[in-house]
C-alpha cells in the first residue's frame, strides 16, 4: 500500500469518514514491512478522538468452571477435561479485597465475571447485586459484569445499582460463530446485546483472535461490532488450553495481531478499544506497539483461568511510555 493511501484513509476518518470493508481488508492483509506505517495512523487517529490516558481494567473469577456451553476454546467448559479450577459463586469480601487491590494496582473498572450460561434470579444473583453495590462503596472503582445471558429485569437491576458496562462479548464473526459454539448462537448473543442496551447499559463487546477464523471475518466482526454501537471493546488472542478443541491452535504472528488492532481503529474510530487475554504469550517484547499502535486501554492483574503480567510490568509499561492510567470516575 502506498503511505498517500494510508494517509487518506487516516485522514477520511479524522474527518468524519468512514472506510469500506473493502479498504480494512487492505490494511489488515498489509506486509509486516509497512505494518508500522498502519500502526503510526491508526495511533493518529486514537490520539484525534481519545485521550492520551490507558483505561485500566481487572476482572475476578466469580464462579468457576461447570459450564454447560461448549465454545472451542474455554478452559471452563464442562465438554472438556481442563484440569480448571471449579468453585461456585466466591463470598462478597473476597470479592470487594479483589476489588480494592486492583484500584490500588491502577484499575479504574473492575468486574465480576462468572461461568454458565446465565444467573438465574434469586439468591445467587442478588449477591452480586450486593457485591457490586459494595465494590462501589467500598473499593470507589467503577462496576461492571459479564454474568451470560440475563433477562431484561436483571439487567434494568443491574443498571439501577449504577454498573458502568456490561460485558457480552460476540467473540468472533458472525459467519463463524457456528464454528466454535453450537450450544447458544449468534443470535443469542446480539440479543442479549440489545437487552442491555435496552435497559440503558453501555456494553463492552469484543472477541478473541485465533479461532481458525480468517482475516476477512475479523473484519467482519468489527464492522458488527460498530453496527450495534459498542464503543467498548476488548480484544483477546487465543491461549490455547490443553484439553479445550483448540488446545493446539498455532499461535498468532506478532505484526498480524497488531495489524488487526489497528484494523479495528480505523472502523471503530470512537470506541475504547484494551488489548486483553492472550497479550503476554503472544505479543511478548512487542506488547507495548498495542498502546502505540491504537489502542487506550488494557487488561491487568491477569485473566479467568490464566495469569498474565505482573501489575508492576503493565505500570512500567506504561511509564516507559509516558502514558497515565486512567482514574474511575466514581
Amino acid at each position: 500500500m502506498e503511505l498517500s493511501t494510508l494517509i487518506s484513509y487516516t485522514e477520511r476518518v479524522i474527518n468524519g469518514g468512514a472506510i469500506t470493508p473493502q479498504e480494512a481488508e487492505e490494511l489488515i492483509t498489509l506486509s509486516d514491512e509497512d505494518t508500522p506505517m498502519a500502526l503510526a495512523m491508526a495511533d493518529r487517529i486514537r490520539q484525534h478522538f481519545g485521550s492520551a490516558a490507558v483505561d485500566c481494567c481487572a476482572i475476578i473469577n466469580g464462579r468457576s468452571g461447570r459450564c454447560p456451553e461448549n465454545c472451542r476454546f474455554c478452559a471452563q467448559s464442562s465438554h472438556y477435561h481442563t484440569g480448571v479450577k471449579e468453585y461456585g459463586l466466591l463470598d462478597s469480601d473476597t470479592i470487594v479485597a479483589a476489588a480494592k487491590k486492583a484500584k490500588a494496582a491502577g484499575a479504574a473498572r473492575f468486574a465480576i465475571v462468572t461461568s454458565g450460561r446465565s444467573v438465574t434470579e434469586g439468591p445467587e444473583f442478588d449477591r452480586i447485586l450486593t457485591t457490586l453495590t459494595r465494590i462501589k462503596k467500598e473499593a470507589h472503582i467503577e462496576i461492571c459484569c459479564s454474568l451470560g445471558l440475563i433477562s431484561l429485569h436483571q439487567a434494568q437491576a443491574l443498571k439501577a445499582i449504577g454498573l458502568s458496562r456490561y460485558h457480552a462479548n460476540i467473540e468472533t464473526a458472525p459467519s463463524h460463530f457456528p464454528a466454535i459454539c453450537s450450544t447458544h448462537s449468534f443470535e443469542d448473543k446480539a440479543a442479549m446485546i440489545h437487552i442491555a442496551q435496552e435497559a440503558g447499559l453501555r456494553v463492552c463487546s469484543g472477541g478473541i483472535f485465533g479461532l481458525g477464523e480468517s482475516l476477512a471475518q475479523r473484519v467482519e466482526m468489527a464492522f458488527t461490532l460498530k453496527k450495534f454501537g459498542i464503543d467498548s471493546i476488548p480484544l483477546n488472542i487465543l491461549n490455547p488450553i490443553s484439553g479445550t478443541p483448540f488446545g493446539n491452535n498455532a499461535p498468532l504472528p506478532p505484526w498480524e495481531i497488531l495489524r488487526t488492532f489497528a484494523t479495528f481503529r480505523f472502523i471503530l474510530p470512537h470506541a475504547l478499544i484494551r488489548t486483553a487475554g492472550g497479550r503476554e504469550v503472544n505479543l511478548r517484547s512487542l506488547q507495548a506497539y498495542a498502546l502505540t499502535g491504537g489502542l487506550d486501554g488494557l487488561m491487568i492483574g491477569g485473566y479467568l483461568t490464566t495469569s498474565g503480567n505482573k501489575v508492576s510490568v503493565d505500570m512500567q509499561m506504561l511509564q516507559d511510555l509516558g502514558k497515565q492510567p486512567v482514574a474511575p470516575t466514581v
